[in-house]
């Protein structure tokens, strides 16, 4: 038996509840596969954190994300909870562990589930494709920086290194190479989304792209810029499997594409460095309704399939990969039921309800040997 380490950031507003709900998944997986097994701890960060303490990343937290083999984030922030000159604080936190843990890899799934209903009319053979955003640079290596002149003028620097071009797009190819290929004919594929007819970076961008894909003349290429994008997304969603662009192309078309399969409140993600992983849903702390037990977990919940999968995919282990795949399964079977959902998914069902309606499908299929 392998004792996974995880480490644990419940953040603010809804992140404990959620945060409760998906351990109690996890732990009752691990309780049904005795070779399994998970070690938390728990470390505060956030805006509730910072208001006591005025810590933004406490050293004793980013070293205990450092020892642990993944790390799983609710939600941090309160819009209320902002610095003297107005700004929020999230946005210094998560930017601060990017470039702490180096997680150069933003992992966004883009999957449209049997029983949630789509805007699109047509969504065809299916909606399965990942955003991959590179993490550390593009126009986000301007935050908090840029130039200002004279308060008339302030200019942002979007930054493309051949270093991290080349180690995001090597990651695009080995996740495709995981996968199961797009869904209009199964083929493996990888397409770069750009504007490189404009800028000299985004060519750059591409010239990378097309020297790494020699590396897998197994997984089929395309290329596209990111305008053309917002539409193809929409007319044929079907024909796209893993997609890898600039940090702020892939921060708007990731969240178009969640609106494609039911919203964020079903969007995983995970950004994932070559030392360090980092597991959260994609919605944020909905301070709103916090303590109303009425909060959506299944982002957190695939969130965390999508740890299990990495982990096993990082240390070889089926079992953690096979582990991924049922929980993601789980979720599946419970929304194409359409039974126990909280109210955002059209249900009268608390959070904890919905843990554990999931969690009676895990024991299922376990007991089944599915």
């Amino acid at each position: 038996m392998f004792t996974y380490d995880i480490a644990l950031l419940p953040g603010d507003g809804i992140g404990p509840e959620i945060m409760d709900a998906t351990l109690l998944v996890l732990d009752g997986l691990a309780a049904g596969i005795p070779e399994l097994s998970f070690n938390y701890e728990t470390y505060l960060i956030g805006a509730d954190h910072y208001l006591k303490t005025k810590e933004l990343l406490p050293e004793y937290a980013v070293a205990g994300c450092k020892a642990a083999h993944a790390i799983l984030l609710s939600a941090v922030g309160i819009p209320e909870v902002r610095f003297e000159d107005g700004t929020e604080i999230q946005p210094q936190i998560m930017i601060g562990l990017r470039k702490e843990l180096d997680l150069y890899a933003a992992v966004r799934p883009v999957k449209l589930y049997p029983g949630v209903k789509s805007p699109l009319g047509n969504t065809g053979p299916g909606i399965d494709m990942v955003v991959v955003r590179e993490n550390t640079e593009g126009l986000f290596a301007s935050f908090n920086g840029g130039a200002v002149v004279n308060n008339q003028a302030i200019a942002d620097t979007m930054i493309i290194t051949r270093r991290g071009s080349e180690r995001v797009i090597d990651f695009a190819f080995r996740l495709a190479r995981r996968r199961s290929g797009r869904p209009s004919d199964g083929k493996r594929r990888v397409t770069c989304v750009d504007k490189a007819n404009i800028f000299r970076s985004l060519a750059f961008f591409r010239k990378i792209f097309d020297e790494v894909a020699v590396k897998y003349p197994e997984i089929g290429t395309e290329r596209g810029y990111v305008d053309a994008m917002t539409v193809h997304m929409l007319q044929r969603p079907w024909d796209y499997d893993v997609m890898v662009m600039e940090n702020m192309f892939g921060d708007i078309l990731s969240d178009l594409g969640a609106g494609l399969v039911g919203g964020l409140g079903l969007g995983p993600s995970a950004e994932i460095g070559d030392d360090y992983m980092l597991f959260q849903p994609s919605h944020g702390s909905a301070p709103d309704i916090a303590g109303q037990g009425i909060a959506n977990p299944m982002a957190l919940i695939l969130s965390a399939a999508m740890m299990l999968d990495s982990l096993g995919d990082k240390y070889d282990d089926a079992l953690a990969a096979r582990s991924g795949k049922l929980l993601d399964d789980s979720v599946a079977e419970v929304l194409a039921k359409g039974e126990g959902l909280t109210p955002d998914l059209g249900g009268a069902a608390s959070t904890d309800e919905l843990a554990n309606t999931v969690l009676a499908a895990v024991r299922q299929r376990i007991n089944q040997g599915v």
